[in-house]
């Protein structure tokens, strides 16, 4: 979910304009309208809703690997994939997060690793539009912060499973609600990594800040 998008043509000709309806960017505005989808599914009451919603989250997620690729090969890049394409990857997983902790499954302890991971995808995204705005400097996505991204996506589509995957399994295993242990187990790796690639992002920043310090 960290953006590696570039463009370089911001403009809003006629190439902009077919540009917004390139196909990597209309993944990119399905994952914006995956957001409702995902609070609908998720406020129907029974078990189906929660295999729905992971499989919304999953469609959306699958579509943040392609949407970027696609940009890049097919040299699609474009100022509104660009702005939306962050903003799009934060509303999905805040919303996921936040559904969760409503419904309990996030809860105690647990709910400091979604604190965590939201206070940094905040803040980091602060810090790039801030250097971008005032140097022109952009921050690199590391190799690292990939695989946050993609164990924290994992970790939400078990605990968005959860309750339903547990009964599922009750049948065949004994009721150790194993989705939801893993997926809270995964939240809390993805909340240790979050927290070194936040600093990292933020060290990387202040490098820049302190070039015109006096």
């Amino acid at each position: 979910m960290d953006d590696s998008r570039s463009y370089t043509d911001p403009g809003l000709g006629k190439s902009g304009r077919s540009q917004a309806l390139s196909l990597p960017n209309v993944l990119t505005y399905g994952r914006v309208l995956a957001v409702p989808a995902l609070v609908f599914c998720f406020y129907v009451e029974n078990n189906a809703s929660r295999w729905f919603s992971f499989a919304v989250f999953l469609a959306a997620s699958v579509s943040d690997f392609f949407d970027g690729y696609l940009a890049r090969a097919w040299k699609q890049q474009s100022a509104i994939g660009q702005m939306l394409d962050p903003i799009a990857d934060k509303l999905l997983v805040a919303t996921a997060l936040m559904l969760l902790v409503w419904d309990g499954t996030i809860g105690d302890w647990s709910l400091l690793a979604a604190i965590v991971i939201l206070i940094r995808e905040i803040s980091v995204s602060g810090l790039r539009e801030f250097l971008a705005g005032l140097k022109n400097v952009s921050v690199p996505v590391t190799r690292l912060a990939k695989y946050k991204t993609t164990m924290q996506m994992v970790a939400i589509g078990f605990l968005l499973i959860g309750p339903a995957g547990d009964k599922l399994l009750k049948y065949y295993f004994a009721d150790l609600g194993l989705f939801s242990y893993v997926g809270l187990l995964l939240l809390w790796v993805s909340a240790l990594i979050t927290v070194y690639t936040g600093y990292d992002y933020f060290r990387a920043g202040i490098r820049h800040l302190m070039e015109d310090a006096p």
